[in-house]
């Protein structure tokens, strides 16, 4: 790599880190190219991204972000997963390490908030942005269903036993 290759690298690492909230930093020793691609088709496929890194570069791109705490995981072949939500690019990583013994997961960070690996797995078991959007609408509905069923079940009551006045009147 020529001076301004690694100028390229060091600026894309950045932008990378600036766009991210939460990386994920792997060891990916062993895996073939079939096996990374496969990784980095299921990490778009949840919004994430992964990328092969070179470590003293990434250390420099590292340098004055949320993320420079990691700067110290970057040692033997290193790649990162990251995303804009950080649960989404764990549980992809999780997933995939479970899968596939070779992908080896090192650490990772939300801002500024460095996690081990224990962490990173804790984060893979949390629900996703979405999921938890759901969760959230589903409980909003729910409360506004109740009192349509309450307001609307007086009005069904009072016409049930106007009708039954109206029968009986009928019947007399």
């Amino acid at each position: 790599m020529n001076r301004d290759d690694k100028q390229q690298f060091v600026a894309e690492m950045r932008e990378v880190f600036e766009g991210a909230e939460g990386v994920i930093v792997t060891q990916y020793k062993g895996l073939t190219v079939a096996e990374i691609t496969a990784l980095r088709a299921q990490m778009r496929a949840s919004g994430a991204g992964f990328k092969v890194t070179k470590n003293r570069l990434t250390r420099l791109a590292l340098e004055g972000t949320k993320f420079a705490g990691l700067a110290d995981y970057f040692t033997g072949p290193t790649a990162i997963g990251y995303s804009a939500d950080p649960a989404s690019v764990a549980k992809v990583a999780s997933e995939f390490a479970k899968a596939n013994d070779k992908l080896v997961l090192v650490a990772g960070a939300i801002g500024e908030q460095v996690l081990d690996e224990q962490g990173v797995k804790a984060l893979a078991e949390l629900p996703s942005l979405d999921e938890l959007r759901a969760k959230l609408v589903g409980m909003i509905q729910t409360p506004a269903q109740r009192i349509a069923t309450l307001t609307s079940k007086p009005a069904a009551q009072i016409a049930q036993v106007l009708k039954a006045y109206a029968d009986k009147g009928e019947a007399a």
